[in-house]
This record gives structure tokens, C-alpha cells and sequence, in this order.
């Protein structure tokens, strides 16, 4: 579309371009249209030929926004100003995302359900490409507003009941806050551990560049890399696609595994005698060097999560983690977390380890819940009151209430706790926290067999309300299944999900019996980090 250049939004005047068209392509956010406004203040009115804007808003127009730009007297200078329904993102072969990072926050503290009206028009868009899904299962009170939204719409607008064969016999909506548990855990997945060291952003990850320095003889490093290497991870990458979903300590047989077999097939070159048999080499070259390259920057990237894995500190917090979900010593103090507070840990891994003993525990008993916040205000700065505040109010970290504790009768029910782990050849979903199946994979394990009726008690202990629909299909359109054939459930998660719940959906999705394939949507992809972080408060000290 002849494009010249793209830049990134920052504030000040506009990068030089020769061009007539600058179009602003923005989230609906305040604190974006002040850029904006400067942005356009600042053009200089005398140059010609004069550059016109536009404006186009992802996914929805806001009148908000609008009226703040004519606060600022530009409103006028935006000769377009559209709105662009991006609201479900591919990011990979069976998993969409919405990058709404602010959805959870949204949802569950300011009681704004813009995010759900987006998953619900999301939803329907997929409905108008792959069909009308017949079956509607949710749990908790977001997965409720949804599947109300989608039902209206589809009353709305009649037109939206499509011929197309259903893809999906099965929705799953999932609120977040169903299992508060699993995002504050480490995950243990390749891709998982990635994300929670280096941050994983779009697919792409920044790496410190030293490991991928290309060594060369005699040259004893004197210029180092400095820029961070920058990667994509996707199922696009056949090593990759391998890899990802393993558990970290599976990881390295497989690489050196693929380290013989391509040093063999580099081998064969030796043995290529006639033409046809050089030939067929030279075929398969790019190939196999791509392949290497592959393998050279895994086997990087595993090397400096060994590193870290192996480090004393990642052992101590993963084994309070570990004690937290199997249901030891949570109702009171922790000698590590005070620690770690008093050696000035980083407040979010506090925050997190706090979190989890609380989720663990039903809520903390209130002398201890008080003696961890007075601790962390007291060595943190007391700016940090409204984050505990928020986090309160998310039900992460709060006094228990009902004066028992749910958790070991949830623990028990779901199996959620597994002793024998198979990390090298798992037969069970567990394997991708070394223990911990995570609550809303088993969940959906559940639902597909025997039936979420089996597990009726637990699902009320659980916040939120389960419900069923089920949406009428033209006649002609109904499935028969031919024996053998896979269900195919769509499971959206209200809130975000982390690389180690995708894991372990894929996982079951390649189990031999299992009889159900599963598809992976949500609001943002997160991690432990991530999540909480989108939850803190960033006081302003005062400027005096």
C-alpha cells in the first residue's frame, strides 16, 4: 500500500518523511492522544506541501478520546477518523490473543467490561468464518457477561446465523479468576521459563547477546555484541514446535539428540559421489543449515536458562512454591518470604510468592496477612499500599473469610497435586509446573470427560457461576460424528493464560485417547510477572 516509513509513537515533533498522509493507528488511551496532540501542535503549518492526518483506532472509536483531542484543538486536523476491529490476533497455529494487557485490571477492579464486549464481537467474528459453535460452557462471572453478549448479538442480527459447517463443537469461557492460582507459579516449560526470565513480547524475545556471539579464532572477543539478540518463537520453527512445550529438564536429550543427527546429515556430503547424489545435497542444504542455526540459537537460549535454574535462589523460591501448592506450613509466616524481604528481593517476586500462599490458603489469617504488609510498606516504601489494596480486591492476596480453607478439598478433588512426576515422558498435565496440574486446564480436561457434573461440589466452591447454552444450528449443519473423529473445543480465557496452560492444553490435545483437540484464545498472553505488574499502582512522589 505504498507505505514509506513506520514509527513508533513518542512525543515532540513527527520524524521527517516525505509524504502527504500520516496515519495514527492507536489504542483508545488518554494518556496516547496527549502524544498525539503534541505531535500535531508541533507541525510545522508553513511547510509545504501540508501533511494530512488520520486517525484509526484499535479495535473500537472512543468518544472519550475524541473529545480530548478537541480539548486540545486538534480534533479538526484529523481528516479520517475510523476505527479498526483488530480482535483476535493469530499468533499461532491454534492460539489467538487480544493484547488487552489492562483487560484483567479492567474486569475485576474497575468493574469495565469494554474488554468483554470485545471478546464477545471477537467471538462472533469467528463465528461468521467457522461456523456457529453449538456448545457453550463457562464458569465465572465474565464468562457469563460474554455468553450473555454473544447470545444478543446473535438475537440482534439475524443475518449472523451463517451455512457454514461448524469447525468447533465446544466453547470454553474460563474467567482468570477461576484459577488465580496458576499464573503465580513458575512455569517450568521451555517456552514458559523463557517468558519468565527474558519476557516473551508478540513472539519475539530479547536475549543478552554475549551466547550468540559467532566465535572466531585469534580474536580473543574484543567487540562483543552489545544491541540484545532479538528472536521469534513460533510452531513455524520445526525445532521450536518441538521443544516449546516441553519440560525444561526434557529439553537438553532433545538437543543433543538433534546436535548427532544434524552433524550426521552434514556428514553425508563426504559420500556424495555422482551428480545426482551432490545434487540432492545441495537440495537439502538450506534446510539443514537453517536447522543448525536453529539448534545453535536453542541450545543458547537453554544454556542461559540453565544458568538461572540452577542458581541456589531459583531452587529455594520454586521449593516454597511447591510447598505452598501441596498444601504445607500456608496458613502461617514464611521464614524464605521474610527473608527475601528483608535482603530487598524484587517486590514483584515477594508480591507473587505473598499471592500464592494466600490463593493456597484460602485467604491468610489476618495477623499474618498484616504482618506480611506492614513488611513489605515498611522495606518498599509505603507508596505501595494501593498495590496491595489492588491485589486485595482481585482476591489475590486477602484475609480468609469463611474461616476454612477450600483449597486442600479443591486440591484433592482435581488432582491438582501430583507426587510422581514424568518430566521426560509425562502422562499427565502436571508435568509442566514439576507437580502443579494447573486448576483451568483440568477444568477443561474434566469437561471433555466424564462431564463437569462429576465435579459439581468443587465447581461451587470456585468464584463465579457454571452454565451451559446451547446454540440451535440450522438443519442440514448438525455433526455426525464419523468414530474416531476429534472434538474440537475452543477454550477462551477471560483475564489472560500463560505459555505453561497452553502447554498443557496442547499436551492434551496429542493424548492418544483423548478424543478432544483443543484451540487456545484470550484476552493476553501472561506470566506471574506480567500479570501482577499490570495490577501495581505507580505513585507519583510529590513534587515538592
Amino acid at each position: 500500500h505504498e507505505v514509506e516509513k513506520m514509527f513508533t509513537l513518542k512525543p515532540g515533533r513527527l520524524p521527517q518523511a516525505d509524504v502527504k498522509n500520516v496515519i495514527f493507528f492507536v489504542r483508545p488511551k488518554l494518556e496516547l492522544m496527549d502524544i498525539i496532540a503534541d505531535n500535531v501542535l508541533r507541525e510545522d503549518r508553513g511547510r509545504s506541501p501540508q501533511r494530512d492526518f488520520h486517525i484509526l483506532f484499535v479495535p473500537r472509536r472512543s468518544l472519550l478520546c475524541e473529545q480530548w483531542l478537541k480539548e486540545q484543538g486538534v480534533l479538526g486536523s484529523f481528516i479520517h477518523r475510523e476505527q479498526y476491529s483488530l480482535d483476535l490476533i493469530p499468533f499461532d497455529g491454534d492460539l489467538l490473543s487480544m493484547e488487552s494487557e489492562s483487560a484483567f485490571k479492567e474486569c475485576y477492579l474497575e468493574s469495565d467490561q469494554t474488554s468483554l464486549y470485545h471478546a464477545a464481537k471477537g467471538l462472533m467474528t469467528l463465528q461468521a468464518l467457522y461456523g456457529t459453535i453449538p456448545q457453550i460452557f463457562g464458569k465465572g462471572e465474565c464468562a457469563r457477561h460474554v455468553a450473555n453478549m454473544m447470545i444478543r448479538m446473535k438475537r440482534e442480527f439475524p443475518g449472523s446465523q451463517n451455512s457454514i459447517f461448524p469447525v468447533f463443537d465446544t466453547l470454553l469461557l474460563l474467567d482468570r479468576n477461576v484459577d488465580l492460582l496458576t499464573p503465580l507459579a513458575t512455569q517450568l516449560t521451555y517456552e514458559g521459563l523463557i517468558d519468565e526470565i527474558y519476557g516473551i513480547q508478540n513472539t519475539y524475545v530479547k536475549l543478552p547477546p554475549e551466547k550468540f556471539a559467532p566465535k572466531k579464532q585469534g580474536e580473543g572477543g574484543k567487540d562483543l555484541p552489545t544491541e540484545p539478540k532479538k528472536l521469534q518463537l513460533n510452531s513455524a520453527e520445526e525445532l521450536y514446535a518441538e521443544i516449546r512445550d516441553k519440560n525444561f529438564n526434557a529439553v537438553g536429550s532433545v538437543l543433543s539428540k538433534k546436535a548427532k543427527i544434524i552433524s550426521a546429515a552434514f556428514e553425508e556430503r563426504h559420500h556424495a559421489k555422482t551428480v545426482g547424489e551432490i545434487k540432492q545435497f545441495v537440495s537439502q542444504l538450506p534446510h539443514m543449515q537453517a536447522a543448525r542455526s536453529s539448534l545453535a540459537n536453542h541450545t543458547s537460549i537453554a544454556e542461559l536458562i540453565k544458568d538461572i535454574t540452577t542458581s541456589e535462589d531459583f531452587f529455594d523460591n520454586l521449593t516454597v512454591e511447591q510447598e505452598f501448592m501441596s498444601g504445607i506450613d500456608t496458613d502461617k509466616v514464611n521464614n524464605y518470604i521474610e527473608d527475601c524481604i528483608a535482603q530487598k528481593h524484587p517486590l514483584i517476586k515477594i508480591l507473587r510468592l505473598v499471592c500464592l500462599q494466600s490463593v493456597c490458603n484460602s485467604g491468610l489469617k489476618q495477623k499474618v496477612l498484616d504482618h506480611y504488609k506492614r513488611e513489605i510498606l515498611q522495606t518498599y516504601g509505603y507508596e505501595h499500599i494501593l498495590t496491595l489494596n489492588n491485589l486485595e480486591k482481585a482476591g489475590l492476596l486477602k484475609p480468609q473469610t469463611s474461616g476454612r480453607n477450600n483449597y486442600p478439598t479443591i486440591r484433592k478433588t482435581l488432582r491438582l497435586w501430583m507426587d510422581d512426576v514424568n518430566e521426560q515422558n509425562p502422562n499427565d498435565i502436571s508435568y509442566v509446573y514439576s507437580g502443579y496440574a494447573p486448576l483451568s486446564v483440568r477444568l477443561a480436561q474434566l469437561l471433555a470427560r466424564p462431564g463437569w457434573r462429576s465435579i459439581e461440589e468443587v465447581l461451587k466452591m470456585l468464584p463465579g457461576p457454571h452454565f451451559e447454552e446451547r446454540q440451535q444450528l440450522p438443519t442440514g449443519l448438525q455433526k455426525k460424528r464419523q468414530h474416531g473423529e476429534n472434538r474440537v473445543t475452543l477454550v477462551f480465557f477471560l483475564g489472560g493464560v500463560t505459555y505453561a496452560e497452553i502447554a498443557a492444553l496442547r499436551f492434551l490435545s496429542q493424548m492418544e485417547d483423548g478424543g478432544t483437540e483443543y484451540v487456545i484464545a484470550t484476552t493476553k498472553l501472561i506470566n506471574g510477572t506480567t500479570w501482577i505488574k499490570s495490577l501495581m499502582e505507580k505513585l507519583e512522589p510529590a513534587p515538592f
